[in-house]
């Protein structure tokens, strides 16, 4: 007879899908559980990781719960990163974009609290997803019906790196200079400045959630590329553990960079494929 204990354990094995390997030369994409899949992957093989994880705010995935208490939520996403850690070359970023919510609006912080045992926080960064500049808007929020809280028109990107030392290539997500003069009073060398770290990168506007892939969380191929090309190392490897329908994918294709994705929803890994297949046909056309 099988105890309660056995047979628990047994179901939660089954429920945890078995690893299906995908190759898109160069790429590779793996439909399962993103620790197991981690455990697997050889240290130090990584150059950049650009990830967005469930918030466990209740979003509504297919296959994911996005419902843990707090606790279990973060003792999960903790040796998530630590596996990171270990499979991040000694110069690699790793990009996390997290938000929580007007209700839970903790998470990101304790989140970062609890990381900073395994990674150096080098930069924080602000994703702007809409933003009003005197009497206009510029962008897309999702409307909060509530008389309490304002319009959360805003995400967290930690940029977490092993040594807290690692250069980046700033001027390449430059932008020009307002005042020219600057530019030889400066010595700079070129019509370019640092952004910083607030990034107003907005959603295109889609009429359906079809034109988001069905994917409550997506983000635009924009955020994962400006990531990689301020890390800014030729030829990169890109890993997205938690890849949803492959933005990250698609973003380190277009940057010359090999990606390597994770997703437990088997829906989204196909889509993934179909979206990275696509591009990779109308670059050789």
């Amino acid at each position: 007879m099988t105890s309660p204990r056995k047979a628990g354990a047994k179901a939660k094995a089954a429920a945890v899908p078995r690893t299906l390997r995908y190759a898109l030369d160069p790429h590779v994409l793996y439909r399962g559980d993103c620790l197991r899949v981690l455990r697997r992957m050889a240290p130090e093989s990584v150059d950049v990781v650009v990830t967005s994880p469930p918030y466990n705010i209740g979003l509504g995935y297919r296959t994911y719960s996005d419902r843990m208490t707090e606790t279990q939520y973060l003792d999960w996403m903790v040796a998530i990163a630590a596996e990171l850690h270990r499979v991040l070359r000694p110069d690699g970023s790793f990009f996390l974009n997290i938000a929580g919510s007007s209700s839970q609006p903790w998470i990101p912080f304790e989140l970062a609290t609890r990381l900073r045992a395994t990674f150096h926080l080098q930069n924080h960064i602000s994703w702007i997803k809409s933003v009003s500049v005197d009497e206009d808007t510029f962008g897309h929020f999702k409307p909060v019906n509530s008389p309490r809280y304002l319009h959360r028109n805003h995400e967290h990107l930690f940029h977490l790196t092993r040594s807290g030392t690692v250069e980046l290539r700033r001027l390449d997500i430059g932008v020009p200079y307002k005042d020219k003069s600057n530019i030889a009073r400066r010595g700079h060398e070129q019509d370019r400045r640092c952004r910083g770290d607030t990034w107003f990168i907005p959603y295109e506007t889609v009429q359906d959630k079809a034109q988001k892939f069905h994917h409550p969380g997506t983000f635009p191929v924009q955020l994962p590329r400006m990531c990689i090309r301020l890390h800014g190392r030729p030829g990169a490897v890109v890993l997205d553990p938690f890849m949803g329908t492959g933005t990250t994918l698609v973003a380190a294709h277009a940057e010359g960079a090999r990606a390597i994705g994770i997703d437990l929803d088997t829906d989204y890994v196909n889509i993934a494929r179909e979206r990275l297949a696509r591009m990779m046909n109308d670059t050789m056309k």
